[in-house]
């Protein structure tokens, strides 16, 4: 039957060309050679049982946590107003469209400069599509959210993440460790920061590493404007 239906399709696509569309009678022969060639072609290479394979995105869904948006969303408030450039933002990181989403926050933060929440968020689009590796331009948005609102819990908190994604442990620890510092006893982060220390501590101490100095990693100046190019690459 499937054939049965490839010849109806390619006979009423030669009708249409013909009498509806009104083809010269000297292009008829070319006209159903090409039909006939297309079919033969699909008869010899077509496949119609066989199970489809979508191809996968670009774009790592499983990098997209929910949970590491709601946490960002919650340091934000009250950083910056550029709420309507995250909501967007966040849609598509969600969706693993990272690239997108740095293209989008690489505009919010060029009418925006000093919207500390923009600029985390920036860096989370950055880390995210480079599969969870810290790039310069992601340290660099990082640390311009960081310098702009120092009490922003936000920029050393996700820098140390995509750090020790990288494999950059004792950089790590040491921003976080910095971060509980300066924290409050009842800050909603302060738990999950605490767990995240102690998983570094142990890593390091099996690797026999010793513990590290309590000092930020400092940003190349050659890496400022790499954040916002850097979404169109």
């Amino acid at each position: 039957m499937t054939w049965v239906v490839v010849l109806l399709i390619g006979v009423a696509v030669f009708a249409v060309l013909a009498f509806v569309l009104k083809m010269p009678r000297a292009g008829w022969e070319v006209t159903g050679a090409a039909l006939l060639f297309g079919i033969s072609g699909y008869a010899l290479q077509g496949h119609p049982t066989m199970a489809g394979a979508p191809k996968a995105p670009v774009e790592n869904e499983k990098l997209a946590d929910a949970t590491l948006i709601k946490q960002r969303q919650e340091m934000g408030a009250g950083f910056g107003k550029g709420q309507s450039w995250l909501i967007l933002a966040d849609g598509l990181t969600r969706q693993g469209q990272y690239k997108a989403a740095a293209d989008i926050l690489g505009k919010a933060v060029a009418e925006n400069p000093k919207d500390a929440d923009l600029w985390v968020a920036l860096g989370n689009a950055l880390v995210g599509h480079s599969d969870g590796l810290i790039t310069p331009a992601a340290q660099f948005a990082f640390q311009k959210a960081a310098t702009m609102s120092p009490e922003h819990p936000g920029p050393p908190f996700f820098m140390g993440l995509a750090l020790a994604q990288s494999g950059r442990l004792a950089e790590a620890r040491a921003i976080w460790a910095e971060l509980l510092k300066r924290s409050a006893v009842d800050a909603p982060f302060r738990v999950d920061l605490e767990a995240r220390l102690a998983r570094i501590d142990s890593m390091l101490a099996a690797s026999g590493q010793a513990m590290p100095s309590e000092t930020e990693p400092s940003v190349p100046a050659e890496t400022a404007p790499a954040a916002s190019a850097s979404a169109a690459q």
